[in-house]
């Protein structure tokens, strides 16, 4: 990929993961930069498939299963093993309540709003339906 967008005559910026000193210094020196220094923890980098899943998600995903079972092409994917609850892409979401209760989960395409009326509802005290 790297050698595709070069061809391009474009500067990209590839990022491994990393230790949480490399992500505070993404976010110091990259984005947003300027000195930027968050005021909240930043967790570090953990496995949320597969044998060295971090049991957090592993608990989140058997609370609240995926309700799609086609994980996609298996191939594509690099742990194991595969299991269908598996988290599918970066951009998939948990809703957790104030009381760390589980409440939802989110396909990778579901629309911000949805998610922000889920908080909103929460919020008020009351349940989804």
């Amino acid at each position: 990929i790297k050698h595709r967008l070069q061809r391009n005559n474009r500067r990209w910026i590839f990022f491994t993961g990393g230790s949480n000193h490399e992500t505070l210094n993404v976010l110091q020196y990259v984005r947003p930069g300027q000195g930027f220094l968050p005021k909240f923890p930043i967790f570090s980098r953990i496995e949320v498939n597969g044998s060295d899943e971090h049991p957090l998600y592993a608990y989140l995903k058997e609370t609240l299963p995926f309700v799609n079972p086609v994980i996609g092409d298996i191939r594509k994917l690099y742990w194991s093993p595969i299991k269908a609850n598996d988290i599918r892409w970066n951009f998939e979401k948990f809703l957790i309540t104030a009381d760390g209760v589980p409440y939802r989960r989110y396909d990778p395409h579901c629309p911000f709003e949805e998610v922000e009326r889920d908080i909103a509802t929460l919020l008020q005290g009351r349940h989804l339906s």
